[in-house]
């Protein structure tokens, strides 16, 4: 792991994050399940390559869901969501960006399943989609916000 861009830690400091690359993508997912846990009106995640997180302290537990297709990693003690790993994605992971120093200042540059908003909710993204993006359109996103990023 290279020297950390940023480091980050859950509530409680139990769990403590440093992140050695920039993000891929940053975003807000909208959806109802977002919504539910984080008791707000949508969640905030930077996707990052998986090498470049180290976890450090207590271990992470799944919480959220616990599905074949995402996990949801927690704090053990106070149980802050961390991060979620998503089946066929194993190369990255999506941290809640909030928990870093620096992240949470970079606005979401794709919203998600905003069809389920809640009606004041706007995070100003340069790209949306009303449910999750195809494959193509996700990876087209990713691209646009290399550049931008770049710029």
């Amino acid at each position: 792991m290279t020297a950390p861009l940023h480091t980050g830690s859950c509530r409680c400091g139990q769990v403590r994050m440093t992140l050695s690359a920039k993000p891929l993508m940053t975003s807000a997912c909208h959806c109802r399940g977002c919504q539910q846990m984080t008791a707000s009106a949508f969640s905030l995640s930077a996707l990052v390559p998986a090498a470049a997180l180290l976890v450090e302290g207590a271990d992470p537990v799944i919480g959220g869901l616990h599905g074949a297709e995402q996990r949801h990693h927690f704090c053990p003690h106070c149980l802050s969501w961390i991060f979620t790993r998503i089946t066929g994605l194993e190369d990255y992971v999506n941290l809640r960006s909030v928990l870093f120093d620096g992240l949470a200042d970079q606005p979401p540059f794709m919203a998600t399943c905003t069809a389920e908003a809640l009606p004041w909710a706007h995070t100003g993204a340069t790209v949306s989609f009303a449910g999750m993006p195809s494959e193509a359109d996700f990876y087209d996103a990713m691209g646009r916000f290399e550049v931008q990023s770049a710029g």
